[in-house]
């Protein structure tokens, strides 16, 4: 086996072992960043929700209480403006969603899924628990759900859904008197869910390994050409030449030119070696003839 196939064998593994391991972690990291960007857009989702619930019950509610006693108006439910707020988004961006699921809603369109159900019960097993995120592979791609408790905190609350005879007749009236009722202090009914998909930044980040990939393929192939023709040129070629009058003068043959690499390396400076030996040898040679 030649220097020049040791020499790419040598590279050649160093740059599957370095290409295995480059394609490992930046795969990683690429779909960490693409986990975190849609991350981001939740979280930016969810306090949006949380602003429209906030206003809802500071300005809103205030100004409709008297309508109230004579019609419900679910204007005024915190849960509904946000819902309509996080539709109006929807008319755009259809694949994001935001659902205030309830093991006992009011609204049965509120009713938490199977899914749903087992977050909820995750926050009320864990009361210490503010934020848990989920990812669920459906139909249309991969999903990031960033869910966070409803939990029962304001005692006004608990006048429409605490004894079904204190609820407002206004409100009875519209959703009836199964559903929505029976909620406690500090007890956690429900979930706010922001769902949001992750096939867009995960295929941006697929895109980017793959170029990436094909970027290190291509600066690997240009540096094996580059570091083969540097050592055909510095090394292996001056070598040879070496190699073929050695052999000649081992032969006994007279009329074999010197060779003498220029430069200051240390195939130059083997090479100069090379040729003082054969003056001495060729020296030593005529004395011997006398």
């Amino acid at each position: 086996m030649g220097l020049r196939m040791k020499f790419n064998l040598v590279l050649l593994l160093a740059f599957v072992i370095g290409l295995a391991l480059t394609a490992y972690l930046s795969d990683q990291l690429l779909k960490q960043n693409a986990r975190e960007e849609v991350l981001q857009n939740a979280r930016i989702m969810m306090e949006s929700a949380l602003g429209a619930r906030a206003y809802t019950a500071q300005r809103i509610q205030p100004l409709l209480s008297l309508q109230l006693k004579r019609e419900f108006r679910p204007e005024s439910v915190a849960a509904f403006a946000a819902t309509q707020s996080f539709n109006a988004l929807r008319a755009k961006f259809p694949e994001y969603t935001y659902k205030e699921a309830a093991l006992n809603p009011t609204n049965p369109n509120d009713r938490a899924n199977d899914w749903e159900a087992d977050i909820i019960n995750e926050f009320r097993n864990n009361a210490d628990r503010k934020e848990l995120i989920v990812e669920r592979d459906t139909p249309t791609g991969r999903m990031l759900n960033l869910a966070r408790p409803l939990g029962i905190y304001n005692e006004n609350c608990l006048v429409c859904h605490g004894r079904v005879e204190d609820a407002p007749a206004t409100m009875t009236a519209v959703y009836g008197v199964s559903n929505g009722f029976g909620w406690k202090m500090n007890e956690i009914i429900g979930a706010q869910i922001v769902t949001v998909p992750m096939s867009v930044p995960l295929a941006r980040a697929q895109q980017t390994f793959v170029t990436f990939m094909i970027l290190l393929g291509g600066v690997f192939l240009l540096l094996l050409v580059l570091l083969n023709i540097m050592l055909h040129y510095v090394v292996i070629r001056p070598v040879k030449k070496m190699s073929m009058i050695a052999s000649e003068v081992s032969l006994g043959k007279a009329d074999v030119p010197e060779y003498i690499k220029a430069g200051s390396d240390e195939i130059s400076s083997l090479s100069q070696s090379f040729h003082r030996m054969r003056l001495s040898l060729e020296s030593a040679l005529k004395m011997l003839g006398e």
